[in-house]
């Protein structure tokens, strides 16, 4: 399959734009200002179009797929499964936010954020309340023999002490293993839990998968500080100068070893965030390492994407896969780049059922593009205030056919 290929059918923001719609012909080759010199007559056929000199700007942008556009990387989700045993749903407790699946010691192995009782929000004591779900957590994990009837182990990483950057709450992890270490990266809070607060990344690490773990004495990534608040009122839409990308948060974060390097994928929350035609504008970033701890220096690329939520990221091919889901023009589609930078298009899409995806990185993530995604862990929201992790599937789609056919 050739994989570095350019695929902009979502792109709205390529030179396609500046296309005049009207018909006229520039050379013998050239029509609408594309070159019928490399398209074959195979792909008008494909695209159904009838007539080159009247070209919409769908048409336009279709003549600029790549001929082998094939649907290798399309999958369909399923409806989410209750798991059994500890991770079943209960009520007064929040579970959320599964890292991905390792298999250790004969068991799989999970953590996630735990906290408990429900959610005041912003409205009330701030120091004293639980303004989200998410807050006031503790990185929990638990272990299954078959992935369905899980066994809660106990506490992993918790807060840190008062005063300390993660002294309010930790929460949204992720695993690494490397070289018989294992990391655990996650989000950090320090109070009060305010709209304006900028939420940091820590690590923590242990020679075993069920610790003791240590904690970085300081966050391995911050936001980017060039953005400034408008006056002194708690208001994060209020904003003189929003600044970049992540400005305000650095979120989800993922480590994939790769190519003798640590990538540290996150979502980046900009001040000022604005509702955009694709919905809440949220965009990732990539910070590099040349060990596990960091020093993690921030990509000059970044944004390495216009789209998506949690990150969920996997190697494939020699380079990058990512699910980007739920917000930008792009969400919904799964994104490959062969450097783990560029990525480009692959597929788009149904609605994801699944959330805060766990992958299963047990699975064989080079036998085909979304093996990776096969089964593995989400987090459900069964009320505002209380979350409970379940399982998922995802299969290939191949062929569209009808009932009986």
């Amino acid at each position: 399959m050739k994989l570095r290929r350019s695929i902009i059918f979502l792109s709205f923001i390529t030179t396609l734009i500046t296309i005049s719609s009207s018909a006229q012909i520039n050379s013998p080759t050239k029509v609408n200002n594309i070159d019928f010199s490399k398209i074959t007559q195979e792909q008008i056929d494909h695209l159904g179009i009838t007539d080159i000199n009247h070209l919409s700007a769908a048409s336009k942008r279709a003549l600029m797929w790549p001929t082998d556009l094939g649907n290798d990387w399309f999958v369909e989700f399923s409806n989410l499964s209750p798991l059994k045993g500890d991770l079943a749903y209960e009520e007064g407790v929040v579970r959320r936010d599964p890292s991905a699946i390792i298999k250790e010691n004969g068991k799989f192995y999970v953590w996630y954020s735990k906290s408990t009782g429900p959610t005041q929000g912003f409205g009330g004591d701030v120091e004293n309340d639980k303004v989200f779900p998410w807050d006031r957590c503790d990185i929990w994990y638990a272990t299954s023999k078959d992935g369905e009837t899980w066994k809660e182990e106990g506490l992993a990483v918790p807060r840190g002490k008062a005063g300390a950057y993660d002294d309010r709450s930790v929460f949204t992890v992720e695993i690494m293993k490397h070289e018989d270490k294992y990391y655990l990266c996650y989000q950090t809070v320090k109070s009060p839990y305010t709209v304006r607060v900028k939420n940091q990344i820590g690590l923590a690490w242990s020679n075993s998968p069920d610790g003791p773990w240590t904690k970085s004495k300081e966050p391995i990534l911050s936001p980017a500080d060039n953005g400034i608040w408008k006056g002194e009122k708690q208001d994060r839409f209020a904003v003189e100068r929003k600044g970049d990308f992540d400005s305000h948060k650095v979120h989800d974060p993922c480590i994939i070893p790769y190519n003798g390097k640590f990538h540290l994928y996150y979502k980046g929350e900009q001040m000022g965030e604005e509702i955009t035609f694709g919905g809440r504008q949220i965009r990732h970033g990539l910070a590099i390492a040349d060990k596990p701890e960091g020093p993690y220096i921030k990509s000059p690329y970044n944004p390495i994407s216009n789209s998506g939520h949690e990150i969920c990221v996997w190697p494939y091919n020699g380079g990058i896969a990512a699910l980007i889901t739920t917000d930008g023009p792009e969400k919904n589609t799964i994104q490959w780049a062969p450097d783990g930078i560029n990525f480009e298009i692959m597929s788009v899409i149904p609605g994801v059922s699944a959330h805060a995806i766990g992958l299963n990185r047990t699975s064989d993530n080079e036998k085909e593009p979304t093996e990776i995604l096969r089964w593995g862990l989400s987090h459900i929201y069964n009320s505002w205030n209380y979350q409970s992790i379940m399982s998922y599937t995802s299969k290939t789609k191949k062929q569209h056919r009808a009932k009986g056919e």
